[in-house]
């Protein structure tokens, strides 16, 4: 046995998507950074060892995918990848490779894979040093370093350093969550291993072994929240927790989830009256073998996020991240339990009292959730962060946890620029934490870019030309090519106006002379519906009775299908921002969907009393506004926020003018750029899941051109061609100008440029 001892400035044990953004972080702001994975391969659940999908806000929230890292590996990987996305088991190793590429790209980043962190080495509240074993070559390493990441998953670094931490329920009287127990106990979401099957062309035969389990009652699948759905795989609620322990009793658990996934299996080939008709022609072709792990230890940091942060969306000053998946906590137990986790058990609804009490932000998460409050040079990602049970039900989604991560590497290499303990970094240097996240593609609900050092925002703006927002109605036609629904959303006659439906409309004109709407009257009579126009604070505001009315009235529709007229006469329309336009129930009638996606208008409808929820999968509403809305203007790539949120905050040009055309910034004086970093649509309105292979955005720029005004003429500086990336960053010796133009002359598919933002840096 041999002992090697090795040096960095930051340690990340753990090598899920949580801890690999935050490694990447770190190595890219030039911290000398390590990354500990006891995997061959990174991504932790997601990867194709586990191959849980990832999942996110987006699952909940139009325009709410994460962004960042994440978002850059993710869009790598549809481009590459011919594999579909069917829901759990189906990964390949083309992710695994897009994470290596990314690492072995990475400068300052050294990866060790197959190695198990056992020891830490501490004084008082300092970690010096962690022990890890090389599995397979008789080989330990000391990592030596400044800080330390844990993104374990179990927390293994923290409690072997003797930090606080919860495990299980806490109970309703501690917090007064809606999801708490009245009593506590040490009960944890359970582990899952997964399946998948292939389409072989003729009927095949499967026999379990005698050791597997041996299901017989289609009430424990259909009348218990577990439904075999789908024929390739998949299948989360292969699950058992309780009444083992998820890390002493791994391996129990993985033979046991083993003789349950071939159960499961055996049933619906065999046994299953909807589903061994369905199989007949597939056969079994991969069983993971590692559990997916859910929950177990939760590191005490300086702030203990509840279940009342997602819920009320608290906006703190350290916010540094952001989630969106609802209050999901599985029964304990599992298969072992007599029902599955409770949303699924009633068949997703969107209506029943659970369903309404779990729907929950998008919301901020705060750094000092990943800060240790026992060792000063720890911090945490991933689902060992500091948070109650019941808040864990939405944090821990792995695109939610890779944000974390990427926040948490950020900040530990700015305090070591800054040279302060990263304890002191969500006082002293958030701002810089903050903006820094913003420049590298993040997201935060409350903070936009503000960087001094951004010249475009002192920019002049001007574009060639500027879409209008009109409307869409059902014979609108959309470049969507490639982006469907996740089929395992709730689907329901959503057109129905059973319920309050609310259609957002971004406001680019002080005077709204009128709306229409596109309505089907299935009646044989004349039918009165009320409509109101309120104020929206964003797109994600859910509210039924707040918000100003700015407008209402009672309009009729005769038999059949008609636009309808709304002489609203608005004079002081609140320009800048949404307004949404609301109609209330009336089930003889249907809001027919537009047959495109006008960008950043979604719809929703009521759920309950005071909230709602988003419509269908981020489908627009048929409408018509007039005078059409300047809603796209060039100004909106300095509004310091790269996707729709307050504003639609994009800057499209004319779809009725052909390409090329050009986004302008001009300055007073001459600039001496040597960065341009531009942020463009794409894979934001829905899940991962909804992303077809090889996908490429179509409203992402495809080749562009950089050009600056020199020598009283436009001189080329960059040319770039097939694109499909959403952020790209770009380094120049040094332009000298006072204008700079972003050219655009194909994109991938839809007729309109498109920016959300454009930086420029001397």
């Amino acid at each position: 046995m041999q002992t090697l001892k090795e040096n960095y400035e930051l340690v990340v044990i753990g090598g899920g998507l949580a801890g690999f953004c935050a490694a990447v972080a770190a190595a890219r702001l030039g911290t000398k950074t390590c990354i500990v994975q006891n995997r061959p391969v990174f991504g932790g659940n997601s990867s194709s060892e586990i191959r849980v999908t990832p999942h996110g806000a987006c699952a909940f929230h139009a325009y709410a995918r994460e962004t960042g890292i994440i978002s850059e590996l993710l869009i790598a990987e549809r481009a590459v990848n011919h594999e579909e996305i069917f829901e759990n088991g189906w990964t390949n190793s083309i992710w695994d490779l897009t994470l290596y590429n990314l690492a072995q790209s990475t400068p300052n980043l050294t990866i060790k894979v197959n190695t198990d962190v056992y020891e830490v080495e501490k004084e008082g509240r300092i970690i010096k040093a962690v022990k890890g074993r090389v599995q397979n070559t008789e080989t330990d390493i000391l990592f030596l370093a400044d800080t330390f990441i844990d993104a374990s998953g179990d927390g293994i670094v923290a409690d072997l350093a003797g930090c606080e931490y919860r495990i299980g329920s806490e109970s309703k009287s501690e917090f007064d969550e809606p999801h708490a127990p009245d009593v506590a106990s040490n009960d944890v979401m359970g582990s899952s291993i997964h399946f998948k099957t292939k389409y072989i062309g003729k009927e095949c035969s499967y026999k379990a072994p005698d050791w597997a389990m041996h299901y017989e009652d289609a009430g424990f699948f259909y009348k218990q929240g577990r439904p075999p759905k789908q024929k390739k795989g998949g299948y989360w609620w292969i699950e058992i927790g309780v009444p083992y322990n998820t890390i002493t009793d791994n391996e129990t658990i993985r033979h046991e989830l083993t003789r349950h996934a071939l159960g499961v299996w055996d049933w619906m080939k065999n046994k299953d009256p909807k589903m061994k008709e369905l199989t007949k022609e597939y056969a079994l072709d991969w069983v993971g073998q590692v559990p997916g792990k859910r929950e177990s230890r939760r590191i005490m940091g300086q702030y203990l996020m509840t279940e009342h942060d997602p819920q009320n969306c608290t906006v703190f000053n350290d916010e540094i991240a952001f989630g969106g998946w609802f209050i999901d906590l599985h029964t304990p137990g599992g298969l072992l339990a007599a029902n599955s986790e409770p949303a699924s058990n009633e068949n997703y609804s969107t209506f029943s009292d659970y369903a309404v009490k779990s729907y929950a932000g998008p919301y901020g998460i705060p750094l000092r959730s990943l800060i240790s409050k026992d060792i000063d040079n720890l911090m945490m990602a991933g689902r060992n962060v500091s948070v109650t049970h019941a808040a864990l039900g939405t944090v821990r989604v792995m695109n939610t946890t890779a944000l974390m991560g990427q926040a948490a590497g950020t900040a530990a290499a700015i305090a070591k620029q800054k040279n302060i303990p990263v304890t002191e970094a969500p006082v002293k240097i958030i701002e810089e934490i903050q903006q820094q996240l913003l420049r590298d593609g993040c997201f935060l609900p409350n903070y936009a870019n503000k960087d001094q050092k951004d010249i475009a925002l002192m920019a002049k703006i001007t574009a060639s030309s500027e879409a209008l927002l009109f409307g869409a109605g059902p014979e609108s036609k959309g470049s969507h090519e490639g982006l469907k629904i996740w089929e395992d959303q709730p689907q329901y006659e959503i057109e129905k106006l059973e319920n309050r439906k609310g259609q957002l409309i971004a406001v680019g004109s002080e005077k709204i002379n009128k709306i229409e709407v596109c309505l089907r009257n299935n009646s044989d009579k004349v039918q009165q519906f009320f409509v109101e126009l309120k104020k929206s604070e964003h797109i994600w505001d859910y509210s039924v009775n707040k918000g100003g009315i700015l407008a209402k009235a009672e309009l009729t529709i005769d038999p059949g299908i008609h636009w309808v007229e709304w002489p609203i006469g608005l004079q002081n329309a609140p320009v800048g921002e949404f307004v949404r336009l609301d109609l209330l129930p009336n089930p003889e009638l249907e809001w027919l969907c537009a047959g495109k996606i006008e960008s950043g208008h979604m719809a929703m409808y009521q759920i309950s009393d005071d909230k709602m929820r988003r419509f269908g999968n981020g489908q627009t509403l048929s409408f018509k506004v007039d005078p059409p809305q300047a809603c796209f203007g060039p100004q909106n790539v300095i509004s310091g926020v790269t996707r729709p949120h307050r504003f639609t905050n994009l800057w499209k040009s004319d779809p009725n003018l052909p390409l090329a055309q050009f986004l302008q910034l001009s300055w007073e004086n001459t600039k001496k750029i040597k960065e341009v970093e531009l942020t463009f649509p794409g894979h934001l309105l829905r899940e991962y899941h909804a992303y077809s292979p090889f996908y490429q955005d179509p409203q992402c720029p495809k080749d562009f051109e950089i050009l600056a005004f020199k020598n009283n003429k436009w001189e080329t500086v960059l040319t770039v061609k097939d694109n499909y990336q959403r952020q790209v960053k770009y380094s120049f010796e040094s332009i000298e100008t006072t204008q700079l133009r972003v050219q655009v002359t194909a994109t991938n598919g839809d007729p309109s440029a498109q920016i959300y933002e454009i930086r420029c840096y001397e």
